[in-house]
């Protein structure tokens, strides 16, 4: 099937080009870019659409929690903080509070800056 909108066909080739680092890079935003919506979603009154875009993130922390390789003693770490995230998620679906949204906010940025810096380190080894 052959892509009409130039955008899908950039975004699909972006997605299928990228790296594992790149693509989890690439997911961390997309929770962001979620609760970010969400936190739209709140101030609006529109506690249905937040909800869902709540759980369209934690689909996303689910998906990195079952990729870990617990071969590696850092995937114990991921698993420790992706079961606060998702627990963090589950309150902010029961309160339905932009601070609820923001305390997932904090911790989805930490993890992406430092994801970004794992990654420079990585490309340019001093």
């Amino acid at each position: 099937m052959a892509l009409k909108n130039p955008y899908a066909k950039y975004a699909n080739e972006r997605v299928t080009t990228a790296s594992p680092a790149e693509l989890t890079l690439m997911l961390y935003e997309g929770a962001i870019k979620f609760c970010n919506i969400a936190k739209l979603d709140i101030e609006k009154g529109e506690l249905g659409d937040a909800m869902g875009n709540v759980q369209k993130a934690r689909k996303i922390i689910v998906e990195l929690q079952s990729t870990l390789d617990f071969q590696y003693p850092v995937a114990k770490d991921f698993d420790i903080i992706y079961n606060y995230i998702f627990q963090l998620m589950v309150t902010a679906n029961r309160e339905h509070t932009v601070e609820a949204v923001d305390a997932i906010l904090v911790e989805l940025r930490e993890l992406r800056d430092a994801w970004k810096q794992v990654m420079k380190a990585a490309k340019n080894p001093t």
